[in-house]
This record gives structure tokens, C-alpha cells and sequence, in this order.
């Protein structure tokens, strides 16, 4: 690729390092207040256990043994799988367009995969019990426990991830150092340990090899694979078990990178008047994934609600009556249903299409795949082929607690990208070499 990059392209690309404007510190603020509230209660879990939670209280008072915990780190894993095919896709088949959404997606797959492991870490009540049960059992217990395969899969992705990352930003770094802080220098040196500008065209070839590796592992085995077959192999959790859940899993993964990256992008094209780097083009094809990915989440729930209660055996009926008579269900699908209906109206109709409507939809569905993926969990364990205690479990409702855990990993994941921005490009270099060919501005 060439590397004569201009000046006014340079100056675009490190604005967020070079400057610190109000709405930064004010993003910085609001985060770290989230991350604030998020210890306030976790501070009480683990003065008080998990009872806090009201987590593992069966019987009539309600509750179930998983809640909005393993809805939320369900739901963080699919964002950081989501969001590494989307880039991956960009590098193996050449989604030019999109080219300066690619790194922010990376990075999101980096920040959500970082939420989800905390998750086991909130979820096993003590932090110890990570290195007094689970890793010393992980070696001899990986083949049967789902927590086992859950810290599995997740550090083998983060590896392939931040290697994939590590290969593209030493290129931006070796030719922005004059730009970047010096205070950050004895991490570029860390970063570019060995690098040549030889190696260019081999990590070229490289990165197009992990991106590949990364599109057939996705759906194979991580999103689409391991994770679902943890719920649909156990026969005994009737609205768990089923062929669909592989497939179900993916289509939501992808729908919320979408939308995660269509809110990531428009904040930084807000903050730093990135119209020209980011142009509404590819918000626009975008939200056309957004709307293809929303119809094959809304299709595959179709399926499951179908074959749930037409001829279906008694428990699977029982589960699958007490989900569609639950009203937030239907708001899920509304959240995601409205959402397809803008973006298929806006592509008859461009004119009508406007990005800050396109980010407030996309917090819509976020907002209702988290609800589908709780409600999942919930329902599959309250409505099992057997009963643990005498009495109908009440309906469950998350917690405080948990809920300001989904405050905080919020808070982190913008934490995170409001620091990164201060050290390396969050746009590749190379994208800047066509940010000219953008679409209108708005």
C-alpha cells in the first residue's frame, strides 16, 4: 500500500491524542462515575455474598440461580465476536468502505471480551475462587465444566485478537511516532520491538490469514459454537436445548456489533469532526448489516417460538408459552423490529436516513438482544424438565447489584476506548488515503 499520507490526513487521524476538548473529559467523567456506582455495590456482594443479588433464591420469592450476570456476559461475548468478523471481514474480502470502522471494531472485540471475563469473576462470588477452584480443576475439568470452556474460549480469543490488533498498529506507529506523546514512548518501543519496514507486506499476508482463521472460527466454534452447545446440549433445561441455538447466538452476536460499532463510530465522528474520515456512507452500509443481521435474529426467534409450541413435547411447549406470554420479550423484538422498519424505509428513501436517529436505534437494539439473552438464560432454568423445590419459582427481576454491574462494564468499555484514543490512531492510516471518495456529510 502506498504510505504517502498527507498532512491534513495526519492531522485528522491524531486529533484525539493531540487535543483534549470538553466533551472528552466530560465522556471521561460520566464513565468513570458509571465504573464509580458499578464498585459501590460490588464492594456490598462481596462484603455480603452473592445474596445481595438475590441470585440462587429458588422458591416463591423469586429469583433463579443466573440471571442478568450470564445474560450480560452472554451478551459482552457476542458484541467482542461480532465486532472481530465484522473487521475481519473488511480485510478478507475488501469492505474498503468501511476500512475506518475497522480498528474501532478490534478494539471493541478487545473491550467486550475484557467485560466478559469479568463476569465470570463477578459471578463466582469471590474473586479467589478463580485460583483456589477453577484454574487448578481447568486442565482435568475443561471437558465437562461450561465455566471451564467459558474461561477457554474467551482467552483464546482474546490472544488471536490482540495479535491481530498488535500486526496492524505497528505500521501507524512506526509512521506517526513523531506525533504521538512522548510519554508513551517506553510503550511504542514495546509495541515495535523488531519492526522493519520490510515486514510490511508479510504482516499483510498475515493478517489476512488470521482474518480467515477468525471467519471460520467464529461461527464454527466461539459464537456460533461453543457457547451455544454449553446451553443446547443439556436436554434436562427444555427452552435451552435445540439445534437453533448455534445459529441464534450468532445472528445476535452480529446484530450487536453492529449497532455497538454504529454508536462507537458516530461519537468519535462527533467529537472530533471526523466527516470527512468517517462519512455517512458508511453509516448508511452500516445500517443496511444492521438491517439484514436484525432480520435473521427476528427469523430464527420466529423458529424457535414455532417449533416451541406446534406439537412440541410438554416441557418445551410449557417453556416456550411462559416466553412469548412475558411482555418484555415482545418489547425485545419490538426494540430490534422497529429498528429493521427505519432501515428499510431509509433505503427506499435515503433522503430520510439521519445518523443520530441511526444511533439512538442502535441503542434500541442493544437494549433488547441484552433483554432476549437474560430472558434465555431465566427461562431455561425456571422452566426445566424438573423441579429443584416444591412451588413455582416467582418471576425474576435483576437485582441493583446487577444491574450497576451492566453500568460499569458500560462505563469501562467507554473507559477504554477514551484511553486508547490518547495513545494510538483509532482509524488505520490506510483509511485516510481514501477518505475523499466519502458521501455527503450531515
Amino acid at each position: 500500500m502506498s504510505t504517502d499520507v498527507t498532512d491534513v490526513g495526519r492531522d485528522t487521524l491524531v486529533r484525539p491524542i493531540e487535543s483534549t476538548s470538553k466533551k472528552y473529559l466530560l465522556a471521561l467523567l460520566v464513565a468513570l462515575a458509571a465504573i464509580g456506582v458499578w464498585l459501590f455495590f460490588y464492594v456490598q456482594q462481596l462484603q455480603h455474598g452473592l445474596i445481595v443479588t438475590n441470585l440462587a433464591d429458588w422458591g416463591s420469592g423469586g429469583g433463579v440461580p443466573w440471571g442478568l450476570y450470564i445474560g450480560a456476559f452472554i451478551w459482552w461475548v457476542g458484541i467482542a465476536h461480532g465486532g472481530i468478523i465484522l473487521s475481519a471481514a473488511v480485510r478478507l474480502i475488501g469492505l474498503d468502505t468501511y476500512q475506518p470502522v475497522a480498528r474501532m471494531a478490534e478494539l471493541l472485540t478487545i473491550a467486550a471480551l475484557s467485560c466478559a471475563g469479568l463476569y465470570i469473576l463477578i459471578h463466582v462470588g469471590r474473586p479467589d475462587r478463580l485460583v483456589t477452584s477453577v484454574l487448578p480443576a481447568w486442565p482435568w475439568r475443561v471437558q465437562w465444566s461450561p465455566l471451564a470452556w467459558d474461561v477457554t474460549v474467551i482467552t483464546a480469543y482474546f490472544v488471536l485478537t490482540a495479535t491481530y490488533l498488535l500486526l496492524t498498529i505497528r505500521y501507524d506507529i512506526h509512521r506517526l511516532r513523531d506525533r504521538l506523546p512522548d510519554k508513551l514512548e517506553p510503550v511504542y518501543k514495546m509495541l515495535m520491538v523488531g519492526y522493519t519496514e520490510t515486514e510490511d507486506e508479510i504482516v499483510e499476508r498475515m493478517v489476512w490469514w488470521v482474518a480467515f482463521a477468525i471467519i471460520i472460527m467464529a461461527p464454527l466454534l466461539l459464537h456460533g459454537g461453543v457457547i451455544p452447545w454449553l446451553f443446547s446440549t443439556l436436554p434436562s433445561m427444555a427452552g435451552w436445548a435445540g439445534g437453533v441455538q448455534g445459529p441464534s447466538f450468532l445472528s445476535i452476536a452480529l446484530t450487536s456489533a453492529v449497532a455497538g460499532i454504529i454508536i462507537i463510530a458516530a461519537t468519535f465522528r462527533w467529537i472530533y469532526d471526523w466527516e470527512d474520515l468517517i462519512p455517512r456512507a458508511v453509516f448508511q452500509g452500516l445500517a443496511k448489516w444492521l438491517g439484514f443481521f436484525s432480520v435473521i435474529f427476528l427469523w430464527l426467534q420466529l423458529q424457535q417460538v414455532l417449533t416451541g409450541i406446534f406439537a412440541a413435547p410438554t416441557t418445551l411447549r410449557h417453556a416456550t408459552q411462559v416466553k412469548i406470554s412475558t411482555p418484555i420479550y415482545w418489547v425485545a423484538l419490538g426494540l430490534v423490529g422497529i429498528t429493521l422498519l427505519y432501515i428499510f424505509v431509509t433505503a427506499l428513501k435515503p433522503h430520510l436516513f439521519s445518523i443520530p436517529v441511526m444511533v439512538g436505534l442502535s441503542f434500541a437494539v442493544l437494549v433488547g438482544t441484552l433483554i432476549e439473552k437474560t430472558l434465555f438464560v431465566v427461562e431455561g432454568l425456571q422452566h426445566a424438565h424438573f423441579a429443584l423445590y416444591d412451588g413455582v419459582p416467582g418471576p425474576y427481576v435483576p437485582s441493583v447489584v446487577e444491574l450497576s454491574s451492566l453500568l460499569g462494564t458500560v462505563g469501562i468499555v467507554a473507559l477504554f476506548f477514551l484511553i486508547v484514543s490518547k495513545a494510538i490512531p483509532v482509524v488505520e492510516l490506510h483509511a485516510i488515503q481514501d477518505e475523499h471518495d466519502g458521501g455527503d456529510h450531515e
